[in-house]
């Protein structure tokens, strides 16, 4: 192998990076074990706030190598909700809502509301923005009227006038939209800072009005729902400043230092003390003194006193605006000022008030300001419904301003304020956070104000955005919820970790057995790989989810099919008499092109499924393709080098166990002459499949149908008859119930309220489900998992759905011609997937609802498992096809029949094919049987692909070929020239 020392060289800074990354799970895992421990109290049970108040304590003090716990827990290998519990929102922000807002007085016409009225219901089944939709509705209603006669008024009158153009109109309310999901946008991220959640993932979806919030952890969806849904509440204060408080201040400084009196008195040589210490104060937050748990802790840390002693001294630092708190202290400052003793000592209209975010402080630690704003009675001066716009400029010296404009009453309002605040600063306020606080140069008249400073043009433009926020009564809708309960999540990981130890084992095992002493090699090999994978995810920020340890587990079964091509290439080397240095060589060149053709066909199918995939299959295609390129790399260069490291100490081995010897040697199978028998089979079966399309149809998840889903636990076996006349008695119509993983556990799913949006829809119906179950007497229930998608999640999906597959077949279709340079090639392969998928379909319809504990609805989860079995039924049909090719260009092939030559061909790779589908379909049983029912139905439509496609790549692929060339060769003679034909060149196995 050329190169040696480069590929050695890049080995192992790819284990030390992986080293790395993973060490921050570990320490991450280790503190939380630790916080877990301190929170648990004598019963057992864990206080999830002491918990939280541990971690708390940490957050911004370095932990490990210099790093903080916080960035310790950005580096881990982050847990998917599925793992840990927790709750995925997708967030709509309501056009109807803007357009009726920048429609003013013109929404109550007939017209306008029966086009926002169409518009809505076409939504559900269209992919065209809601804009569009209304425009057109509306030119059906009102024919002969201009768009600028109900959107040109006061409110937008610096955009659009009355003799603006309908295309003038529809840019403005499209600005406009975009515009309000970008405000919906920071201000969720707001309020989801606020809320306090671990590593939270919030994200704008492209081309939609859509923001993905996912926060694990999180057990009170209730709480989420009111905090996400809803407009937010824009104001504008006045600011006390420093000088104006200083007696308060004063009487603050002196409570700190009899608290910090009182916290050193209070300190005793024991656990016990520290620990009482901190309940007393509510103050003890440094995690050192909070693990003095025991014997081992007797001695009072006098280091660690002095550091808490300096703590609360310096809690609060100065500030141009009044004070700020680092980062790590704000759990206890907050607490400080909530005290009513603490609040006396300022004026009663006073409200403590955070920044929106921190500011770089001394030692790079962050530092949150604190604003005193003057709230009387409770209420701000003005609030933003006054704001007629806001956009982002340049002064007259050409700096990044802000400019705003109110309405009549806003400007007199303003003018008051800023009358009163000349040289003052005037707080901008979303949600209770202060997004700004500009100082007023002079009286402003007439409502029209600009807002400068040292600003950035990202930050104008954000400004501006949050000054705009009150404009519009735009709030945002969940039209897609789920929701994991810890328990499930808990168990989740149990199956998850049960299922890889067991799959991993089984085909470490199987190696083994069937390649002897080589064997050991191929499983270091795939160890390096599993451990090389997990690294990479680690570095990149990847989320670990259950489904993405089904590609891991599964990715462990395709591994081993780069390993199998290496070997029995290897294998026919040293049966032709070849030395073992040389046989090695030899077998690695010669099986290196069927490897890349191969995982280069699925790892296409991995990046479809990356881009039109969400929730399960996203994670499973980010498993999946890291995967694909760590095995190739661990399959092409470590096993050459554990290879040439045993020749190098003159060791040799054989390529086979005393069982497996004689396995697929000198098969002599006719595959093809049977061909036409197989096509008559085949097109049976998708004919029945075809009818039962038409006439039974499809079990459809609510991915495409939409609906609510909930996965409910009883304490004894269920059945279902009875909950569904309980459900139908209290919803006012039979829902759909399945037993879901068990007699004791049921998936009920339900079109009730789906199409609501007010705030408390989703509580009504969920407390509507407990309703139904509590009718089951002395069997009592409960909620373990949730879910909701809308109309128009449901229709989104299912276009994406669709574009997948065919953009998947598309892709292969392409890659085939490019790499064979032949149509029946092609069309053999596309014609062989197409049959693939048709009787997957046939049996999920046939049936539906007759397989026990296996969901056989069409989802996402379905997709995804469609377009993995399409990625491996591909790679088994490269791998025959690459031996095709190399029989059709070999000059001892070109006397015989070309039936006869291909069949020589799928009996060479029949050795091949038999021991990667057993690896795989062996793997896919152990997800079958320990993955959880999350993973039973993906698993289950996957297993079913590899035996199909196995099928179609020897029965189907491959004939087609025959039968297309056979008619071009009467066509044209023969000349298949899609790779030179070396003189000499030996026929591989």
């Amino acid at each position: 192998m050329t190169n040696k020392n480069g590929i050695l060289g890049l080995t192992i800074v790819l284990a030390l990076i992986s080293v790395y990354y993973l060490s921050f799970t570990f320490v991450s895992m280790n503190i939380k074990g630790k916080a877990e421990t301190y929170a648990t109290g004598s019963d057992g049970k864990v206080d999830i706030s002491k918990k939280q108040h541990y971690i708390d304590s940490l957050w911004r003090e370095d932990v490990y190598i210099g790093h903080t716990l916080q960035e310790v827990m950005e580096r881990e290998l982050s847990l998917g909700l599925d793992l840990q519990g927790g709750m995925h929102v997708v967030l709509e922000v309501s056009p109807v809502d803007i357009l009726r807002g920048m429609a003013g007085g013109n929404a109550r016409s007939a017209a306008f509301q029966q086009a926002i009225k169409k518009a809505s219901e076409d939504k559900k089944a269209s992919n065209s923005s809601f804009v569009n939709l209304f425009v057109k509705a509306y030119k059906e209603a009102a024919p002969n009227t201009p768009l600028a006669s109900v959107f040109a008024n006061s409110a937008n009158r610096s955009k659009i006038n009355s003799n603006s153009s309908d295309g003038d109109v529809v840019k403005m309310l499209n600005t406009e939209i975009d515009g309000s999901i970008e405000r919906a946008f920071q201000i969720t991220q707001a309020r989801i800072d606020k809320f306090g959640v671990t590593n939270p993932n919030i994200q704008r979806l492209p081309g939609k009005n859509q923001i993905l919030v996912e926060l694990p952890g999180v057990d009170n969806p209730e709480r989420v729902r009111r905090l996400l849904s809803g407009a937010a509440k824009l104001e504008f204060s006045e600011v006390y400043l420093t000088n104006e408080l200083a007696s308060g201040l004063d009487q603050l400084g002196k409570f700190l230092t009899r608290e910090d009196a009182a916290q050193k008195a209070l300190a005793k040589p024991t656990a016990a003390a520290a620990t009482d210490t901190t309940k007393k104060t509510g103050l003890g937050g440094l995690a050192a003194q909070l693990e003095q748990k025991g014997a081992d802790s007797t001695k009072t840390d006098s280091s660690a006193l002095a550091a808490q002693s300096a703590a609360l001294t310096n809690l609060f630092v100065p500030m141009p605006q009044g004070l700020g708190v680092y980062m790590k202290d704000t759990a206890r400052a907050g607490e400080i000022l909530r005290r009513p003793e603490v609040k006396s000592f300022f004026p009663a209209d006073l409200v403590f008030m955070w920044d929106r975010k921190g500011t770089e402080g001394a030692n790079n630690q962050l530092i949150l300001p604190l604003y005193f704003i003057k709230k009387s009675n409770g209420q701000a001066a003005m609030e933003g419904d006054v704001i007629v716009d806001a956009t982002h400029d340049y002064d007259d010296r050409g700096r990044p301003e802000v400019t705003m404009r109110m309405n009549g009453e806003g400007a007199r309002k303003w003018r008051t304020l800023t009358a009163r605040s000349v040289g003052r600063p005037v707080a901008i306020i979303i949600d209770n956070l202060v997004y700004t606080a500009p100082t007023v140069q002079g009286e402003i008249p007439n409502g029209n104000s600009s807002i400068t400073g040292n600003f950035t043009v990202e930050e104008t433009k954000d400004m501006s955005n949050v000054l705009k926020a009150g404009k519009l009564p735009a709030p945002t809708n969940i039209v897609e919820e789920a929701v994991v309960g810890s328990t499930l999540g808990a168990e989740a990981i149990r199956d998850g970790v049960v299922s890889s130890l067991v799959g991993l084992a089984i085909v470490l095992v199987f190696m083994l057995a069937y390649y002897s002493k080589a064997g050991w090699i191929a499983d270091l090999a795939l160890l390096i790989n599993l451990f090389f994978l997990l690294g990479i995810m680690a570095s990149i920020g990847a989320v670990l989810t259950l489904s993405g340890i089904a590609g891991i587990v599964l990715t462990i079964g395709m591994a081993v099919d780069a390993n199998v091509l290496i070997y029995e290439g290897i294998k026919v080397e040293i049966e032709e008499g070849k030395p073992f240095r040389q046989a090695v060589t030899d077998g690695f060149k010669h099986s290196l092109t069927a490897i890349i053709d191969s995982n280069v066909t699925t790892l296409l199918t991995g990046i479809i499924l990356y881009i039109f995939g969400t929730g399960l299959v996203k994670g499973f295609a980010t498993t999946l393709i890291i995967g694909l390129i760590t095995s190739l790399f661990t399959a092409i260069f470590i096993t050459r080098l554990l290879l040439e490291a045993q020749i190098k100490k003159g060791r040799t081995f054989t390529f086979y166990s005393a069982l497996t010897k004689n396995w697929f040697k000198d098969n002599s199978f006719d595959f093809v002459s049977q061909r036409r028998t197989f096509y008559i089979v085949s097109t049976v079966i998708m004919v029945i499949g075809v009818g039962s399309f038409i006439f039974k149809g499809f079990g459809l998840g609510i991915d495409f149908k939409g609906g609510r889903s909930y996965v409910v636990r009883f304490d004894k076996e269920v059945e279902t008859d009875d909950l569904r006349a309980a459900m139908k008695e209290t919803l006012g119509s039979s829902p759909e119930i399945k037993t879901y993983g068990g007699s004791s556990q049921v998936k009920i799913t339900t079109d009730y309220l789906v199409e609501a949006t007010t705030p408390d829809a989703d509580q009504k119906a969920d407390t509507k489900i407990m309703e139904g179950v509590a009718k089951l007497k002395d069997n009592p229930g409960k909620i373990v998992s949730s879910s909701k998608v809308g109309p128009t999640i449901a229709y989104d999906t299912m276009i994406s759905a669709a574009y997948a597959i065919i953009l998947a077949l598309v892709a292969n279709f392409a890659y085939i011609f490019l790499r064979f340079k032949r149509l029946a090639f092609s069309y053999g392969a596309v014609v062989s997937l197409g049959h693939d998928v048709i009787i997957i379909l046939a049996v999920y319809s046939l049936f539906n609802g007759w397989i026990p504990y296996i969901s056989l609805d069409i989802d996402q989860a379905f997709i995804g498992a469609i377009l993995t079995m399409i990625g491996y039924s591909m790679n088994d049909t490269v791998v025959i096809y690459d031996r095709i090719r190399d029989y059709l260009s070999d000059e001892r092939s070109r006397n015989e029949s070309l039936p006869t030559v291909i069949n020589n061909a799928l009996n060479s790779t029949l050795s091949r094919t038999a021991v990667t589908g057993i690896s795989v379909i062996l793997v896919l049983l152990v997800l079958m049987i320990f993955g959880g029912e999350v993973l039973r139905g993906f698993t289950f439509c996957m297993l079913l692909g590899v035996i199909v496609g196995t099928y179609s790549s020897l029965f189907v692929a491959a004939p087609i070929v025959v039968d297309l060339l056979q008619r071009e060769k009467k066509k044209q003679p023969l000349a298949v020239a899609v790779e030179p034909v070396v003189p000499g060149k030996k026929i591989k196995a």
